[in-house]
């Protein structure tokens, strides 16, 4: 199984290829998308489309898996970011890719074992269980990696229970 895993912003959005099979992992590409701050939402949010739709293109993901939306304190980011999700996900519907989302607390238990785990030790945990000779950076992009081993872990574990 082919996972993207999308750690959506407008600014920056993550995003991971992994596969998993038989427990191990693969990886099959990582970074950002990037957008310049001059730029308006309506040409930030294609840009975002246009780079998804092409990772989608090489790579032949069979599942995306984004993170939720998170609500802090700041709405109007909240906003941007539930923006360039609901891209990913059109990225992904308009490709008949699957989409299964996972809050941040979700993620963190099953790549770290505990939910209110700190950035660092996910970093750590990503490098280490995709083998990575070191943590992948920015932030946004071991996220996205993060929210794909979470995907793996929960797919096969739903998997399991259905035989």
């Amino acid at each position: 199984m082919i996972i993207l895993g999308i750690d959506p912003g407008t600014a920056l959005t993550g995003y991971g290829v992994i596969g998993y099979s038989g427990g191990n992992f693969r990886v099959y590409g990582y970074g950002a998308i990037r957008t310049h701050s001059g730029m308006g939402l309506p040409g930030r949010l294609a840009l975002i489309y246009r780079d998804l739709t092409g990772i989608i293109n090489k790579y032949r993901p069979d599942h995306l898996a984004v993170e939720e939306l998170f609500f802090n304190k700041n709405a109007k980011t909240a906003l941007a970011v539930g923006h360039a999700r609901g891209v990913a996900i059109l990225a992904a519907v308009r490709s008949d890719i699957p989409v299964f989302e996972y809050t941040p607390l979700q993620v963190k238990q099953a790549v770290v074992g505990q939910g209110r785990a700190a950035k660092e030790q996910v970093q750590f945990m990503v490098r280490t269980l995709l083998c990575l000779s070191e943590n992948p950076s920015p932030d946004d992009v071991a996220d996205a990696l993060a929210v794909g081993i979470c995907h793996a872990f929960r797919w096969s574990g739903t998997e399991a229970l259905r035989r």
